[in-house]
């Protein structure tokens, strides 16, 4: 497993970060839930919903996701996950705290756009070169 370097460096750190965002957001849009609990630690712990227990484990991310998609299987709307405003910190265990500003939008055919704002507060953890993420914590504005 590799970890984060000691000392945060940002110049080369944020970009790898908004990748990784990009990269795990569309698969979330294209409700690729597998691929989407693949971005996450085997132990990790993600917390979307309020009032909604945290899903723990890569196979319970899957299963909570493939649970709450379920009231949208016969909606035609289409979420974009857009990540932005992020803040990184080192934390003492090689791991960085990211806290990132994400706005859901929800496009439906022929209605106007709508959203969600939320706040994405994340631990983020490389194994073998690879960031994951460890911990995820949504709340809403």
């Amino acid at each position: 497993m590799t970890t984060m370097p000691a000392r945060l460096d940002l110049e080369t750190l944020y970009p790898r970060v908004q990748q990784f965002y990009a990269a795990q957001m569309q698969r979330l849009d294209a409700r690729d839930i597998a691929g989407y609990a693949d971005t996450f630690t085997e132990d990790a712990e993600f917390a979307h919903t309020p009032g909604r227990p945290a899903a723990r484990t890569r196979p319970g991310i899957v299963a909570d996701l493939t649970d709450f998609h379920r009231k949208f299987e016969d909606d035609p709307m289409q979420r974009r996950h857009m990540v932005n405003m992020i803040r990184l910190g080192p934390l003492g265990d090689g791991d960085v705290s990211s806290t990132a500003y994400c706005l859901v939008l929800k496009v439906r055919p022929g209605q106007d756009v709508s959203f969600v704002s939320c706040v994405m507060h994340d631990v983020l953890r490389a194994v073998d070169g690879e960031l994951l993420t460890r911990v995820r914590q949504v709340t809403y504005d």
